[in-house]
């Protein structure tokens, strides 16, 4: 039987956050430490653990069908490759960053100056696109010692929380771009395999589109049902059901979890009692 062939980084947070989305939209992967290549037992799939910045390449090469990656290593490394999701995990930023000592304060104050970054690509394109010329250093590990030891006055690289930076003594002067994990196929992905990847993507959705959304319910008098319904408008509208109390009702729906505690007060004033909030594993639309 044929199987889909996917690859996720080898290690670290974007590994692990590929291996829990897996296993929510129902793959079980018998992956054993240190594997480079497992299979699934419910799915025809097999997952490739590689180095992050192969990844492209072997996208390009049809080696593997997708991948689960970082979308900044695609704008360095796969500009022209498909992504046919966003997956809303690992978020960080590209930035230029220097020290806390350094005169710079935007990007303007580095022309002519040296960066240091494992992103060449990337740094070009936005550098010329501001007219700015600086000396790149690139280097494959840790960027964040370069302006110590001498090397450079300021580099590019990945930010996700600034703890990195704080600990070199770096400060954040510009954001080249934002990123977070993308689902990306190969461009000589075979019919067959793309239905596969089809039935990843419908599974996929349902997992993302219940991770931002809450299911509530509250009880509320009749004579407020109307006002609560404009609130709780739902995917179509809210659920009402008759309580055994007489003149009150139970509402039902389903919300973006951000927006909860924006209309909690507008709810409770309008005489919602007893709410319960609650995850949701999957929503089907």
């Amino acid at each position: 039987m044929n199987k889909l062939k996917i690859a996720v980084q080898k290690s670290g947070r974007l590994n692990e956050d590929s291996m829990k989305i897996l296993k929510e939209i129902g793959i079980s992967i018998d992956n054993g430490k240190d594997q480079l290549k497992a299979s699934a037992r419910n799915f025809p799939l097999e997952v490739f653990y590689l180095r992050n910045g192969d990844i492209p390449q072997y996208l390009k090469d049809g080696v593997v069908d997708a991948a689960i990656i970082g979308e900044n290593v695609l704008i360095e490394k796969g500009n022209d490759l498909t992504i046919v999701e966003r997956l809303g995990f690992s978020k960080c930023k590209v930035s230029i960053a220097v020290p806390k000592s350094s005169k710079a304060k935007n990007l303007k104050d580095l022309d002519g100056k040296r960066i240091a970054t494992s992103y060449p690509n990337t740094v070009n394109q936005f550098l010329d696109k501001a007219g700015i010329k600086a000396n790149l250093h690139i280097i494959n590990g840790s960027v964040e010692i370069a302006p110590n030891i001498g090397l450079a006055d300021g580099i590019c690289d990945i930010v996700s929380s600034g703890s990195t930076l704080f600990k070199n003594g770096l400060k954040e002067i510009e954001t080249l771009l934002t990123s977070e994990a993308v689902l990306a196929t190969s461009p000589l992905i075979s019919e067959e395999n793309q239905a596969l990847i089809d039935t990843l993507q419908f599974r996929l959705k349902s997992v993302l589109k219940g991770r931002e959304s809450k299911y509530i319910l509250l009880n509320a008098p009749n004579d407020k049902l109307d006002a609560i319904v404009k609130i709780l408008p739902g995917m179509n509208s809210p659920t009402i059901m008759p309580l055994a109390k007489e003149g009150w009702s139970s509402i039902h729906s389903v919300l973006n979890k951000n927006d909860f505690w924006n209309i909690i007060d507008a709810l409770k004033s309008n005489g919602a009692e007893g709410i319960l909030v609650s995850p949701i594993e999957n929503m089907i639309l």
